[in-house]
């Protein structure tokens, strides 16, 4: 956990940690179930063909983050600071087409964008890849979004750019479809709810 300290900005995310820690709401796991391996977004699969070692991590038997008050700490930071950082764009005004995967470089992108510099931070402060699952999800809206899993002993949290607070997957309002895989980067999973799966297409 020492690898944690200091890394971030101790500012602006006092509030945002309360009430958070180790609470598990009572409808729902704090755990996702998977189901079985499902097909690959689009934006994802184009992504692995341009920056191959993204798709390549195999992971076996890999154990979730340990949550403590240092990593709940640091992942509530990595969300605000990222979420300030990006200035929300969609693909069209950015590449001029739909599902661009990218890394946001240059300071604008949509949500799978935020996700993938979250992502990269985290593993960049030592968190495991197979813990880090970009997730695809319906709002209540009916539109698709993603954000990042982070798979932890004490249930599966959100990083979200729509909010910066960060929530059990069962805390939030989104219908979950499916995630990477944490035993394979490049792979995807169907996630059930209730033991119920879920089905149905969105733009990824």
């Amino acid at each position: 956990m020492a690898a944690w300290r200091g890394v971030f900005r101790e500012t602006a995310i006092l509030g945002l940690l309360s009430g958070l820690w180790l609470t598990t709401p009572t409808s729902a796991s704090p755990f996702m179930v998977t189901g079985s391996v499902t097909s690959q977004p689009i934006g994802h699969y184009d992504l692995c063909k341009k920056i191959p070692a993204e798709c390549l991590v195999r992971s076996r038997n890999q154990r979730p983050e340990k949550m403590s008050p240092a990593l709940l700490k640091a992942i509530t930071s990595v969300n605000l600071e990222v979420n300030k950082a990006i200035k929300p764009v969609n693909d069209i005004d950015i590449f001029g087409r739909d599902e661009v995967w990218a890394y946001p470089d240059n300071g604008v992108g949509d949500c799978e964008d935020y996700v993938l510099e979250k992502r990269r931070r985290l593993m960049k402060a030592g968190l495991s890849v197979a813990n880090l699952l970009i997730t695809v999800v319906r709002k209540p809206d009916g539109e698709g979004h993603a954000v990042l899993t982070v798979r932890t002993d004490k249930g599966d949290y959100i990083l979200d750019n729509l909010t910066d607070r960060v929530a059990l997957w069962s805390d939030t309002n989104y219908r979950f479809l499916k995630r990477q895989a944490s035993f394979d980067s490049g792979r995807w999973v169907t996630l059930r709810e209730d033991n119920n799966l879920l089905v149905g297409a969105v733009r990824n």
